[in-house]
């Protein structure tokens, strides 16, 4: 049985390999844009926010509502689609390069090997949010200033209070994001183009925030991956709803269960030719 120190070079490696890919260091830079555009724009217009959701209305009047409303515009597409880059590299990228058949010569388990790509596509799904909420917290607050945060119940909170929940925010966001990195590590299994795996996964994503904005389709909204993805708003709000976030969290559980068994049982079983 492997030890710690075996997983830790494992994840180690996987963790560089896909931070030193100018493709996903640029996907960051990306990210990490559109707050800095949201607060510029806003700040030079001298717009207060105007009508719209209640994280734009309320920007100008905190910065750390340009991490919020950075985070609701990036959730549909961008942070989906960064998840879907390094998902399709994790196993079809491999597969396409021809370096999976003599990773797993090693030998690695291919149960480790699986697990341990798993946990880097999580800690990147976790760096792509806070990045977004990182950048939107520090434009923000250089351009609107952090000073006590009135809730979206209308109730005030310090901003070490306000950082806390931001940070729980993070950490929903990305529990999401990492259910969603379990279904492309499964289509990841299933092809040897990495591009084939990205689009399918986003399309997926895709796929969900269109079913969810059917109201026939009312039935089907709270098996949706997606559906309970914008209660991370509730976090910000005076008591805290927690009912969507449980709900989230539970959800996401059984999407990342569901097809990380799916995954192993494809790739434990598959003919690795390349």
């Amino acid at each position: 049985m492997a030890g710690p120190a075996a997983w830790g070079r494992l994840l180690g490696s996987e963790l560089r390999l896909a931070l030193g890919r100018r493709r996903n260091q640029f996907g960051l830079l990306v990210l990490a844009a559109l707050p800095v555009m949201i607060a510029v724009t806003l700040k030079v217009s001298g717009s207060r926010g105007g009508h719209g959701p209640d994280f734009f209305s309320a920007i100008t009047s905190n910065g750390i509502f340009v991490a919020l409303a950075a985070l609701s515009v990036e959730l549909p597409l961008f942070l989906p689609l960064a998840v879907a880059v390094l998902a399709g590299d994790a196993i079809a990228g491999e597969a396409g390069l021809g370096t999976l058949r003599y990773l797993l010569i090693v030998p690695v388990p291919r149960t480790r090997l699986l697990v341990t790509k798993y946990v880097a596509l999580v800690i990147g799904a976790l760096e792509g949010v806070v990045v977004v909420a990182g950048t939107g917290l520090l434009a923000g607050g250089l351009a609107f200033g952090l000073p006590p945060m009135t809730t979206l119940s209308g109730t005030t909170i310090g901003m070490a209070e306000a950082t806390g929940r931001l940070v729980l925010a993070v950490l929903y966001l990305a529990a999401g994001l990492a259910a969603l990195a379990a279904i492309g590590l499964f289509i990841s299994t299933l092809t040897e183009q990495p591009i084939v795996a990205m689009v399918a996964t986003t399309g997926v994503a895709t796929l969900m925030w269109i079913l969810d904005s059917i109201p026939q389709l009312g039935w089907l909204h709270p098996w949706l991956l997606v559906h309970h993805w914008l209660a991370f708003g509730d976090l910000f709000r005076d008591p805290v709803f927690t009912d969507g976030i449980v709900r989230g969290l539970w959800l996401a559980l059984g999407y990342a269960v569901v097809f990380l068994v799916a995954a192993r049982t494809v790739f434990v079983h598959r003919d690795i030719t390349s």
